[in-house]
């Protein structure tokens, strides 16, 4: 069965059109014409090696907030969406991550019970064109859209380009873990019965 999910949404602030295939190879064409924000997406998309195709119109006139927290919005989504009723899957992931001096932590439930933990110290106001305060709200925004336990920590680092980076890399490992199929799960991973 393709886990695949293909939303769009229009409002008067963003038009986005995505497509996420869980079981992909890490194919990315994104264009939310906030050029780090699409190296983010695209090292998402590799490193957890799902297929995405993310079209943004935003209202980048005004400023980047409302095109990156609605992506996040869509992204979560997407992924509530494409995993579906969530039996046979490990729901579970977690990754450590290096890129250079930096190490990050991401850890996630796929438990329909949105919650972020962040805790990334980034001292610039921009990396690249995308502005740092800005990675939270995504990460939030994410988590809320999948309804899943998100957290993200930055154990080590000072160059803020690779403790962002290693921070989308690091997510995007955890969740092709928790995504992943186990032969003893013949349901859903739960005492409850349900996710």
């Amino acid at each position: 069965m393709a886990r695949t999910a293909s939303i769009e949404r229009n409002t008067n602030e963003t038009k986005i059109r995505m497509t996420l295939d869980l079981d992909g190879t890490g194919k990315a064409d994104i264009h939310t014409g906030i050029g780090f924000f699409d190296h983010m997406l695209n090292g998402f998309a590799r490193h957890g090696l799902f297929d995405l195709t993310v079209q943004v119109d935003g209202d980048l006139e005004v400023d980047t907030h409302h095109t990156i927290e609605d992506t996040g919005i869509v992204l979560g989504k997407a992924i509530k969406e494409a995993v579906g009723d969530k039996k046979g899957i490990v729901r579970y992931g977690s990754q450590i991550l290096p890129m250079d001096e930096a190490l990050l932590l991401c850890a996630l439930d796929l438990c329909g019970r949105p919650y972020l933990v962040y805790d990334l110290t980034l001292d610039r106001e921009k990396v690249g064109d995308l502005e740092t305060e800005m990675i939270r709200e995504f990460f939030y925004a994410v988590s809320y859209g999948a309804e899943m336990n998100l957290h993200v920590k930055q154990m080590s680092g000072i160059n803020n380009h690779h403790i962002v980076e290693g921070a989308f890399k690091a997510f995007a490992k955890a969740l092709d873990q928790a995504t992943r199929f186990d032969p003893r799960i013949t349901d859903v991973l739960s005492t409850k019965g349900t996710l």
